[in-house]
């Protein structure tokens, strides 16, 4: 008997025990077997492997790269984009506001991000929506390569762990 069926009721046969929730019964993900629950609780953000593997290729340096992965953290669904402050973003990374603002533009001109001037009701500005399609069609775009590359590596593989007498010519 659980310390749950304890008390007057656990000795009722016309008491069925109620079951165990289902968060109770799931198994921690993988990531939170690496960071933990608590940690993982308080959100984490989806970078792709690509994007990460083909920094250099894509031409994105590594300041640009720090401030994609603060825009990712900001994009929780797909229809809403992210829109934090260059102050937010550049206190974040220990970066000048100036210099978030000038690599902004530079992944811009690059055509990994556009940026939606935001005004206030009365006409303030206010921050600036990022739309991150360019870099999301870029990294789409690679996607054919890295599985091409993952496809050879399992062959090679596959063939290294071939007996050389069973291997086809």
């Amino acid at each position: 008997m659980s310390t749950e069926e304890t008390g007057p009721e656990a000795d009722d046969p016309a008491v069925v025990p109620f079951p165990a929730t289902a968060a109770a019964k799931r198994q921690p993900s993988s990531v939170e077997k690496i960071w933990g629950r608590p940690v993982v609780s308080l959100g984490y953000a989806a970078i792709p492997s690509i994007l990460i593997q083909a920094q250099k290729r894509i031409g994105i340096t590594p300041t640009q790269m720090n401030i994609i992965v603060q825009l990712l953290d900001y994009w929780h669904e797909p229809s809403r984009r992210p829109f934090p402050p260059k102050r937010e973003i550049a206190k974040r990374i220990g970066i000048t506001e100036k210099t978030v603002q000038n690599n902004i533009r530079a992944l811009e001109k690059a055509g990994l991000i556009r940026r939606e001037i935001r005004k206030t009701a009365a006409g303030d500005y206010n921050t600036n929506v990022y739309h991150l399609d360019g870099l999301v069609s870029k990294v789409q775009a690679l996607e054919p390569d890295f599985a091409e590359a993952r496809r050879k590596r399992a062959e090679a593989r596959t063939a290294a762990e071939t007996p050389a007498g069973l291997r086809s010519a």
